[in-house]
């Protein structure tokens, strides 16, 4: 059996069109284009390249993008001054500070800097504790996409057993309390856990998210499971010459391919509905803080998967 390829550029595609066809809507009935603000210190490499996807998308998509892109010497205090002043100005809707931040820099301290209901990271205590208890949050651009997935792949989610190897606060336990939130049966399964294994073949759902290149292996998948692999690591790849390198997921995927039903490949597969996602999250902290009904598309997506 090879495994079903779950098209995360597809998805996404489809997602960035719905959000621009909603940013058109707003702008001809309300007379508001959504804003995103994202915030850059320093010159981490990765994150420039990020950031500048993030811009690019934002703007194709119909949405003001505002870019802060501050030395890496900038001080604690201005960067939260910044804030502050992003906080306040009614033209942006949505927050993003780019991490990592300068080791001098409080990221926690920065990230509960941001006003809640702008926070479209999903990172905030309030929509953490929100998420946590089952009240409307923003949520964590990742295990969103992860969800929007998992939907597309298999419908109704409701009593599937899901297994999220990894435990961070940006993937892992959001995921877990999405898939919760969607009536699986959850299990958050990490380093320490005994036998892991044994807890992923259990997995009708196993969702990798631990940061090591190829640490599920395939005989860990339950025969005709869904594997969502959010793992994206850079790896010596001799076969295409001296120094170069490619990009692998948390899955041994060439493996897993042969026993899973679905599952997404790296790249191509949760990577691109991360940012689809942020975008989707601005235009509803949009719509939200405007008192207005959530865009069709996120108020179907949330009633498929959490009604």
């Amino acid at each position: 059996m090879t495994a079903q390829i779950i098209d995360g550029k597809a998805q996404a595609e489809a997602l960035r069109a719905a959000v621009a066809g909603e940013v058109a809507r707003l702008k001809a009935d309300h007379g508001f284009v959504p804003g995103l603000a994202v915030v850059l210190v320093g010159e981490d490499p990765a994150s420039k390249v990020y950031v500048s996807s993030k811009a690019k998308q934002t703007v194709e998509v119909g949405m003001n993008s505002i870019e802060h892109k501050l030395d890496v010497a900038t001080t604690e205090a201005d960067l939260l001054a910044l804030i502050g002043k992003l906080n306040a100005d009614p033209a942006v809707d949505g927050i993003l500070v780019q991490l990592p931040l300068p080791k001098h820099i409080d990221s926690a301290k920065v990230l509960e800097a941001i006003a809640p209901d702008k926070d479209v990271d999903g990172f905030h205590v309030v929509n953490v504790g929100k998420l946590a208890t089952g009240q409307w949050s923003l949520v964590p651009c990742t295990p969103y996409g992860s969800m929007i997935l998992l939907r597309a792949t298999l419908g109704k989610l409701a009593g599937k057993e899901a297994v999220v190897v990894g435990r961070s606060n940006i993937v892992g336990k959001p995921m877990a309390q999405l898939l919760l939130k969607a009536n699986c049966t959850v299990t958050i399964a990490h380093s320490r856990t005994q036998d892991l294994p044994a807890v992923c073949r259990r997995a009708d759902i196993l969702v990798a998210a631990v940061g090591i290149p190829e640490f599920v292996k395939g005989d860990w998948v339950k025969p005709g499971a869904t594997v969502i692999d959010v793992g994206i690591n850079r790896v010596p790849a001799p076969e295409k010459g001296e120094g170069k390198t490619k990009l692998v997921g948390d899955v041994d995927y060439a493996a897993a391919a042969e026993v899973a039903g679905a599952i997404t490949p790296v790249p191509g597969g949760v990577g691109p509905m991360t940012i689809a996602t942020l975008l989707g999250n601005t235009l509803i902290a949009a719509c939200q803080r405007r008192g207005l009904a959530a865009p069709a598309y996120f108020a179907e997506i949330d009633r498929d998967l959490f009604r």
